[in-house]
């Protein structure tokens, strides 16, 4: 506060910081996220399959491709690689290869938690023919 010459206190500073704890007193409280993202990524093995999960929303699917027989790149998989949960729920995924493919490795994790920011699994199909293995 200061005093000016006629004697009257302002009260300039105190009615500042009032108004200001007044304003931070009424914004709501920041919410928690309920729910986050959940990728499953099918990696490059070049056999073919599909990881699902339990409670449903990932149905994934990555088909075989043999990287010496076309110029082509491998194609993209199709479905749904990646779909929100909430928040601590405990997902669990099944992989299943294609005929001629194997589970090469993963998922992993699994089980996952789902926490706030970024949530994943992975599993490598490799064809039964021997053209991969897990490095």
């Amino acid at each position: 506060m200061s005093r000016k010459r006629n004697g009257v206190w302002r009260a300039t500073g105190v009615v500042t910081a009032l108004a200001t704890a007044a304003a931070i007193a009424s914004v709501a409280p920041a919410q928690a996220q309920s729910t986050a993202q959940l990728s499953a990524w099918v990696s490059d093995g070049w056999g073919g399959g599909t990881i699902t999960s339990q409670p449903a929303g990932i149905n994934c699917h990555q088909s075989a491709w043999d990287p010496y027989a076309t110029n082509d790149p491998q194609p993209n998989p199709t479905g749904t690689c990646t779909a929100s949960f909430e928040v601590g729920t405990t997902v669990t995924f099944t992989a299943t290869p294609d005929s001629g493919s194997n589970v090469n490795q993963g998922p992993t994790p699994n089980p996952v938690t789902v926490r706030t920011g970024y949530n994943y699994t992975w599993v490598l199909f490799c064809p039964n023919d021997g053209l991969c293995s897990a490095g």
